[in-house]
């Protein structure tokens, strides 16, 4: 991460399996578009379409030479192999991806991907000079028991293992409660902080000063225009990973905008 960049608001839109190759150049066109070079100053930006569209959108990004950076959703470890189905970071970095999400809650939920997946990632990521963004977050039953910390915790001590402290502080780690995933609950502000901020208290354990201050760190679930300028004015809130509000361009412009709707 360039000195330019140190905890600069990243926001994120995940598109999940959604937007077919025609789709995701049309959705990028509208954001493009209502975006400005302030809104760009302001805060980064990156998108996160299947992998079907990432040749499309890549294309798009270099012709007009739009200030969005390019994300995937996923990767596999191996650089290359007999594994049907799944996609190199190699292949990623040729094709000028920025950002790899890993560990997301529905890779770990519906695929079990685990805590030692995840960290091979990682790896493979930033072998690749692209950046991860890391998911850590706890299901329903694990909140209502007591246990946000410990699960939480521990999967951001499983990603911090083993790496430097410029290799830590070139990442992003994002909070994403799993219970807030798509169901319109969001975490307040104050929990969400609480919980970012011990992650940042984590990375200064494991890591030290440096990285603690220079990692990104986001809040993902049911993230909106109603509620991002609340989340972004906590303290160690770097930014927001945005799943369904990142597939309506207008919706997705106001969250990137959050700074003009801060009361």
């Amino acid at each position: 991460m360039s000195n330019d960049n140190v905890r600069k608001p990243l926001i994120s839109g995940n598109w999940k399996m959604h937007h077919n190759h025609f789709e995701a150049i049309q959705c990028l066109q509208k954001l493009a578009y209502l975006l400005t070079k302030d809104d760009y100053a302001s805060c980064d930006v990156s998108v996160h379409p299947p992998f079907t569209d990432i040749r499309s959108v890549q294309t798009l990004i270099d012709a007009d030479e739009l200030k969005v950076s390019l994300g995937a959703q996923h990767c596999h470890w191996d650089d290359k192999g007999a594994f049907t189905g799944e996609v190199s970071a190699v292949f990623l970095g040729k094709l000028n991806v920025e950002y790899v999400i890993c560990g997301h809650s529905e890779r770990r939920e519906l695929f079990g991907e685990t805590d030692e997946d995840v960290a091979k990632k990682i790896s493979a990521i930033q072998k690749n000079k692209m950046t991860p963004i890391v998911c850590v977050g706890e299901t329903l039953a694990e909140r209502e028991a007591g246990q946000t910390t410990n699960k939480v915790m521990g999967q951001v001590r499983s990603a911090l293992a083993g790496r430097t402290a410029d290799q830590v502080a070139a990442m992003v780690i994002a909070y994403e409660p799993i219970w807030a995933i798509g169901t319109g609950r969001t975490a307040t502000s104050s929990d969400a902080q609480a919980v970012i901020g011990a992650i940042r208290a984590q990375v200064l354990e494991s890591s030290g000063a440096k990285a603690a201050e220079a990692v990104r760190l986001q809040y993902g679930g049911s993230v909106k225009a109603a509620n991002i300028a609340e989340l972004m004015a906590q303290p160690d809130i770097d930014g927001a990973l945005v799943g369904g509000a990142s597939l309506d361009p207008a919706e997705f412009a106001r969250i990137v905008q959050f700074r003009l709707h801060r009361s």
